[in-house]
């Protein structure tokens, strides 16, 4: 298992809350490497606007990997949901959908995220994830094409109206039906929908379907700052075998850097317990 923090790209128009670490985009990039994380995911906007090559190069310089790219600046920032009510603003959306899958691609991460980028029913639910399966369908396609998979994000019931929790994911995962498209857990919303700290990930390992995984305490804060027993996580990940990345997607708190800094010390920690 591998340690990420997660950061935003000099276009995103705001503040995203659970993006880490202050400064330029070359200062983020050399903080996350002395930290010791080994990678980061990027919350972008605009993914076409951003110099493939240059970033490529920061990133090589500071020995990190691309651990996903993250479209979670897209609704809070952009305001661009996949069920738009707006027809414009969901064509925009499922074009940046794609771009966000070139970009992927192209900086070598195994994964895209999907949380509220997919928006909320539009009317009845069942419509809603009929439309979202058609559109993850055919982004399935193109990312199966690219060599990278698309990570669906179950989201609690206060950020979201669709697929609450990993037994939902699963199960539209199911119906769906598609190699390319699987499951982002996150340890904030699993301590919200769910009724184990462990089995959520046991069971979308079992299935195949475990993607990414993104790591918050149950106040959102870093890992050690709540409730949540991130040792039976993490023993559960390593007696399944998951070998993906472990990213820290939470409040920046009290400051980014101390946030992303506490994290990596606390999940490094309890990792050298597995060995």
């Amino acid at each position: 298992m591998r340690l990420a923090l997660t950061i935003q790209t000099p276009e995103v128009p705001a503040q995203v809350p659970v993006a880490l670490l202050s400064g330029t985009l070359a200062e983020k990039l050399e903080k996350a490497a002395r930290m010791g994380a080994t990678g980061v995911e990027l919350i972008t906007t605009e993914p076409a606007s951003l110099n493939v090559a240059a970033l490529q190069e920061q990133l090589n310089r500071n020995g990190l990997q691309t651990a996903a790219i993250a479209s979670g600046g897209m609704a809070f920032a952009a305001k661009l949901t996949l069920l738009n009510p707006d027809p414009l603003t969901a064509t925009l959306a499922r074009q940046r959908l794609d771009e966000l899958i070139a970009l992927a691609a192209a900086l070598h991460a195994p994964v895209i995220t999907v949380g509220s980028f997919r928006g909320r029913a539009v009317s009845d639910k069942e419509g809603s994830l009929a439309e979202l399966a058609q559109i993850l369908g055919r982004a399935g396609d193109l990312a199966s094409e690219s060599g990278v998979c698309i990570a669906l994000e179950p989201l609690n019931r206060f950020e979201g109206d669709l697929l609450n929790n990993v037994a939902e994911g699963l199960a539209f995962l199911k119906e769906l039906n598609h190699p390319a498209v699987g499951l982002l857990v996150d340890t904030f919303h699993v301590n919200i929908e769910e009724s184990s700290w462990s089995e959520p990930f046991r069971q979308a390992i079992q299935a195949g379907k475990l993607l990414h995984v993104h790591l918050g305490d149950n106040n959102r804060l870093p890992p050690g700052q709540g409730l949540i027993d991130f040792g039976a996580i993490l023993s559960t990940l390593n007696e399944s075998g998951y070998t993906g990345w472990l990213s820290a997607e939470l409040l920046g708190k009290p400051d980014p850097d101390t946030a992303g800094q506490q994290t990596i010390e606390y999940m490094l920690n309890l990792m050298k317990g597995l060995a």
